[in-house]
Order: C-alpha cells, then structure tokens, then sequence
C-alpha cells in the first residue's frame, strides 16, 4: 500500500452518530474508507463527494451474509487496515420485561455480529501483518444499570471477548481498542433503542425510572461525536497500543469510580477468599 493513500477502513453503522462522524473524519484526512449501514441512501452521495476512496455498502451486522459481506469489502480496495465495529442497537427494560426474541436479537447484533467481523477480517490482517480493531463498547459495560440488563451484557462480552482477541492477535502486528463513550449527542436514544414488551409496576422504580432519564437527556448530552470521533481517528494514525479509551468527563469518572469499588469490595473479604487455595 502506498502510504500517501491512507489506510483502508471498514465501518459499520455509518448512518448516523459515532459511525457517520468516525467514516467522515477518517475520509477527510485522505483515507479510503467502505462505508456501510442497514440503510444507504443518504450516504450515497459520499462516493461523489469523495471520488474514488469512499464505497457504500448496505449491511446488517445481525444477518446471515454477513462474512460474505465482508469478503465484498475487502475485495474493494484490496485490503482493511481498520474494522470499527460501531452498528449496534440499545433494548431498555428490565430482564424480566425483555422478551426472549428481544434477548437474542440485541446480543446478534451487538456481541455476535462484531465477533464474526473480526473472525472474518483476523486472516486478512495476519496476512498483512497488520490491522486495527476498534470496538465500540458503552459506559453500561464499565458498570450496568437497571433496564440494560441485555444490552450491557452484550458489551460487556465483547469487551472480555476483545481482550483475548487483543492477545492472540499481537503477535500479527493487530492492535484492539475498546470506546467506552459516556452520553454523546449521537441519536442513539431516540433512534437505536428498542423498548421491552412488557412493562411490569415492579420495575417502576427501577428499569422504569432510568427509561425516563434517557428520555429526558436525549439531544442534550454533553459528549460532541465529531470530537470523539477526531480522537479514535488520531489514536488510530499514531497506533495507540492502549485497551480501553473512556470517552467524556463521565465515561472518565465512571472507570475510575468501578475501579476503586472493585479494589474496595476484594479487599473486604481477601483473607478468606484468598484461603479457599489447597494449604501447603
């Protein structure tokens, strides 16, 4: 690849929010990017726009092509340097509410569909010695809340699943970045949730209560995407070796916050956990 043409990205959920703004910034500073989302058409007109390093392609991350898709955007142009695994979808509800087909297509699209990404592009990146996945998490996998119980969870799995990832594949040269974004003006409320079937007086309190806070704070939320997505480009270009990139003042203190409980909660009980070891 001649270094003067960029790297070649792959990014999925391009239509709007953390996709739309990372596809952008990255075309803008010269790179070629295959820009994909479940619906097309107001990104058709990039290709024109960028003439030549941009190419559109309609995919869904839940659907059963998906690897054949993903040999499609390889062939484009030749290669991927990059896979950000943006597309996804929240389910708000607590447990009990969630119906089982709402269970299992929220963690096809959010755990599943990336981990078949990655096990699709991880040859063409050993082959080419090099790559970069960027996964982007939530704040729910730092630490949950009540109503996300499915959702967290699917984010939560892709990021353990993304460490052993990062491990088995550094050797080739592929570096793994986790983006655990805190609330960002991105539309994702109110356009990339999906609501329980059921609503249970039990939960009011709860599931129900943290519900009407998203509600309230959609569209005014202090995160800036196109900021965000100026720093995941960056860290990018420079190779950033680093996991875990917590984004806003929130998504900061929330790391910290879970990891000072954490160490708190261990060392309540060490000496007896730390006893349960066969003696001698």
């Amino acid at each position: 690849m001649n270094d003067s043409e960029g790297k070649v990205w792959l990014i999925t959920g391009c239509g709007s929010g953390f996709g739309n703004a990372i596809a952008r910034e990255a075309l803008e500073r010269g790179n070629r990017v295959v820009v994909t989302s479940r619906k097309v058409e107001a990104l058709r007109a990039w290709e024109e726009e960028f003439e030549g390093r941009c190419r559109v392609m309609e995919m869904d991350v839940g659907e059963a092509d998906l690897e054949a898709n993903v040999a499609e955007a390889v062939a484009v142009f030749g290669r991927v340097d990059v896979l950000v695994n943006n597309a996804g979808f929240g389910l708000i509800g607590a447990l009990e509410e969630c119906s089982m087909d709402q269970v299992r297509r929220n963690v096809e699209t959010n755990f599943f569909g990336p981990l078949r990404l990655m096990r699709a592009l991880l040859p063409v990146m050993r082959e080419q010695t090099g790559g970069h996945i960027v996964n982007i998490s939530a704040a729910a996998a730092i630490s949950n809340y009540p109503g996300f119980s499915v959702y967290g969870a699917a984010k939560a799995a892709l990021e353990t699943a993304s460490e052993a990832v990062k491990a088995e594949a550094s050797s080739f040269g592929v570096k793994v970045m986790l983006i655990e974004p805190g609330p960002f003006r991105t539309g994702f409320i109110g356009r990339c949730m999906e609501i329980a079937e059921r609503s249970l007086e039990a939960y009011a309190g709860t599931a129900g209560r943290f519900r009407q806070m998203l509600e309230r704070m959609d569209g005014k939320q202090v995160g800036d995407p196109v900021r965000a997505a100026k720093l995941i480009v960056d860290l990018v270009e420079r190779g950033h070796t680093g996991m875990r990139v917590p984004l806003g003042k929130y998504a900061v203190k929330k790391v910290k916050d879970r990891a000072a409980s954490v160490l708190r909660e261990v060392e309540a009980i060490e000496a007896e956990a730390a006893g349960t070891d066969f003696v001698g």
